[in-house]
C-alpha cells in the first residue's frame, strides 16, 4: 500500500501499539487493548521485516515490553526497564528502510508508551499490581505491635546486667532481655543499671549510683 511509503507512517502503526498493549497491562480492558496492540505491532513487522526475521522481531519486541513490567512491578531498580526500552527501540529501528523511519518508530514506541499511562486516569487499574504491593499499613489499630514502641516504653525504667557491658551487652528489665550499649562505659554482670535513651531498637543504659 501506498501509505507504507511515507516515513513518518511508523510513528503512527508503533506508537498505536505500544500505547495498546502497555495499556491492556495497566488497566482492565478484557483483552481489548491487547488485541488492538497486537494488530498494529504486527501490521508493522509484517510490512517492514522479511518473512525469516519477522518471529524475531516480533519476540524482541515483546520481551521488551515483558522486562518493562517485571521492572516495575518486581524490583524497581531500572535496570530490566532499561534493558526491556532499549530491546523495543531496537527491535523497531531495525526493520526500518532509512534512518528517518527508524526514527519516527523508535519516538512512536516512546511516546506510546508514555501515553499509556493516561488510561490510568479513565479505566478501572487491574487488580492483579494492587495485590503484589502491600498497601496495609501496620499499624496498632490495625492489630500490629511495633517493637520500637515497646521499647520507646522503656525509657526510665531500671534493671540488671546479664552479661558484661563492653559496652555492648544485655540487660534484664521487668523480666525480659534486651541488647543495649553503655555510653563507652564498661560495666560488669550484675549491676544494676537504668534506661536513658532510646533510638529505634537502640537501649543507651548507664549504671545505678549507690
Amino acid at each position: 500500500m501506498q501509505i507504507f511509503t511515507y516515513d513518518w507512517i511508523g510513528l503512527f502503526i508503533t506508537g498505536f501499539a505500544t500505547l495498546f498493549l502497555i495499556g491492556e497491562v495497566l488497566v482492565n480492558m478484557r483483552g481489548f487493548f491487547g488485541l488492538l496492540g497486537i494488530g498494529f505491532i504486527t501490521v508493522y513487522f509484517s510490512v517492514y521485516v522479511e518473512a525469516d526475521s519477522l518471529m524475531l522481531m516480533l519476540l524482541m519486541y515483546f520481551i521488551g515490553i515483558v522486562l518493562i513490567i517485571i521492572d516495575g512491578k518486581l524490583l524497581n531498580d531500572g535496570t530490566l526497564a532499561t534493558i526491556g526500552l532499549a530491546t523495543m527501540l531496537v527491535s523497531v529501528a531495525l526493520p526500518s528502510a532509512s534512518f528517518v523511519a527508524g526514527t519516527y518508530a523508535v519516538l512512536g514506541v516512546i511516546l506510546g508508551g508514555a501515553s499509556s499511562l493516561l488510561f490510568l486516569k479513565v479505566f478501572k487499574h487491574r487488580e492483579m499490581w494492587t495485590k503484589m504491593t502491600l498497601k496495609d499499613q501496620l499499624t496498632t489499630e490495625a492489630g500490629y505491635t511495633s517493637m520500637n514502641m515497646e521499647h520507646n516504653k522503656l525509657i526510665h525504667e531500671k534493671g540488671v546486667t546479664v552479661t558484661d557491658m563492653r559496652p555492648v551487652g544485655t540487660i534484664r528489665v521487668n523480666g525480659k532481655n534486651y541488647s543495649a550499649i553503655t555510653n563507652g562505659h564498661w560495666i560488669p554482670i550484675n549491676t544494676s543499671i537504668r534506661i536513658i535513651q532510646v533510638d529505634g531498637t537502640r537501649i543507651l543504659v548507664e549504671p545505678l549510683k549507690e
